[in-house]
């Protein structure tokens, strides 16, 4: 890796240490995980591969990794699966891959991107298993939650988001974001720092997604208020329920 500015060193510093805190505060990690990170190839992907190779080489919590990648056949989205292993290999973390796809036709109540999503994740639960995972981590970050909950909130009529841990019972799998406290700002001055390297991104479904426009939503709220992100953050476990109306 290239030496790095006093002020650079000091800015891993403070997005190791947050993603820390979110790591203890929620609990994501204890003795004897065997966590599979799903490393699709985005920066935040490889921050969270980068954070977790990390802290995988001090002693409390031991826990040991597994990088997962999944291509989607009918998606035109390429990564170099080269540099993904090299990329993991830099941590001593093994790497897998499997390819899946899905048929848009076949549900019509859900979006292609749904279906692609949960196709992608099935994939990585099957290669959880496969590798004596217990836990799979997710890498996205405090602006993908926010825009996740003000998306279910408009569209979904849900007050609900990605939680930090999620424990999926049926299928004996806990997610983990250790991600889940910092910035997409963040994640990008980490991805300048190191210069990670962009994957081809194309996909036909994207343009249908309202992501993009709830992203631009917070940036307006924030010019308002630019504390917006951590009352946002904070609204999720401040419900004053005797102030929302209730099922009759």
């Amino acid at each position: 890796m290239q030496a790095l500015t006093k002020v650079q060193n000091n800015q891993l510093y403070k997005i190791r240490q947050k993603a820390w805190k979110c790591i203890q505060k929620y609990a994501l990690i204890n003795d004897g995980d065997k966590i599979l990170i799903g490393l699709s190839g985005g920066k935040d992907s490889l921050a969270l591969t980068e954070i977790l190779g990390e802290r995988m080489k001090i002693s409390t919590p031991s826990f040991t990794l597994v990088a997962a990648h999944v291509s989607v056949s009918n998606i035109p989205y390429t990564a170099d699966l080269v540099y993904l292993e090299q990329f993991a290999a830099q941590y001593n973390i093994p790497f897998v891959h499997t390819t899946t796809k899905f048929d848009a036709t076949t549900d019509s109540r859900k979006s292609p991107c749904f279906l692609c999503s949960w196709n992608r994740r099935k994939s990585l639960f099957d290669l959880a298993k496969a590798n004596g995972c217990n836990k799979i981590a997710l890498g996205h970050h405090q602006d993908d939650i926010l825009e996740t909950l003000l998306l279910n909130m408009s569209f979904q009529g849900a007050f609900g988001s990605m939680p930090p841990k999620l424990s999926m019972n049926k299928f004996d799998m806990t997610i983990i974001r250790p991600l889940s406290l910092l910035s997409e700002k963040e994640m990008m001055a980490l991805a300048e720092i190191r210069s990670y390297q962009k994957q081809i991104k194309n996909c036909p479904y994207e343009k249908d997604s309202y992501r993009a426009e709830i992203k631009k939503l917070i940036q307006t709220l924030e010019a308002m208020n630019p504390n917006v992100r951590s009352s946002m953050w904070n609204s999720m476990t401040n419900i004053q329920q005797h102030y929302l109306p209730k099922n009759s």
